[in-house]
């Protein structure tokens, strides 16, 4: 079991557990070296190995690979989720393909979180630590927005407007009314810059509509999407984040 430590107060407190899975020894090495301050790393190189840890340990966030041998990391999460004991796990699952396919297998299984690599290491461990801080874990970083966006729902087509985006979803007003948990297609470009992107998105919470502009407004998580625009939305994100004087930019030195 993870070791029982005392803080400077005199109680006790568990160590914080991190398991990081990967069938590639150079990647299990960097990674427990950059996350050595989270807490205690735990590797495991194969699916299999990973649950067993699991059930042993309980850590307190996995990372797991997507890609590996036997059981692929979005079975490992699947069956993270769907089981009782481990269903409370964090899992960040970590995708080295620019394939949105492969994006959204790991979104699909109940990924958490979602990383391509190359991992830089101040990424990586930002992202463990949101969910090492309480059992809500921390947003995203968020930048407020104003662009056209373009919905394919069911074949259809409907416009709204992007209100504010992370590197992981958008605030999409609109009138067209969505279901939640249904997944729509989108089609807008970042201000200032000439990338479009056209991915698909989840719906995962509804604000009700608003009086002033008859509009309704969705929370949508993004599911297939290539590294690579992820990569691009996430400079994104953190130049203005920088801009406009808040902190959590990120650093260099990747995880292959």
């Amino acid at each position: 079991m993870p070791e029982l430590l005392n803080d400077e107060r005199g109680s006790e407190r568990r160590e914080r557990t991190i398991l990081l899975v990967d069938d590639a020894a150079m990647f299990r090495e960097l990674g427990a070296t950059f996350l050595a301050r989270a807490g205690r790393v735990v590797t495991a190189r194969c699916g299999e190995e990973a649950l067993e840890i699991a059930h042993a340990l309980h850590p307190d966030v996995m990372v797991v690979d997507l890609f590996m041998p036997g059981i692929d990391g979005d079975e490992v999460c699947r069956a993270v989720k769907l089981d009782p004991e481990l269903s409370d796990i964090p899992v960040v699952m970590l995708v080295g393909v620019d394939d949105p396919r492969e994006w959204g297998r790991a979104v699909r299984a109940g990924a958490d979180d979602v990383l391509a690599k190359p991992i830089s290491r101040v990424v990586l461990n930002q992202t463990v630590q949101r969910f090492m801080r309480g059992k809500t874990p921390q947003g995203l970083p968020r930048i407020p927005l104003d662009s056209a966006v373009q919905l394919r729902v069911n074949g259809d087509v409907a416009l709204g407007r992007v209100r504010n985006l992370s590197r992981g979803g958008v605030f999409v007003e609109t009138r067209r009314e969505l279901v939640d948990q249904s997944e729509v297609g989108l089609q807008f470009v970042l201000p200032e810059t000439d990338t479009e992107l056209d991915p698909t998105a989840r719906v995962v919470w509804h604000r009700g509509r608003s009086a002033m502009e008859n509009l309704d407004g969705f929370g949508m998580r993004f599911v297939d999407i290539s590294s690579a625009l992820v990569r691009k939305l996430e400079d994104y994100v953190f130049d203005r984040v920088l801009d406009s004087g808040q902190p959590n930019a990120p650093g260099m030195g990747v995880v292959a």
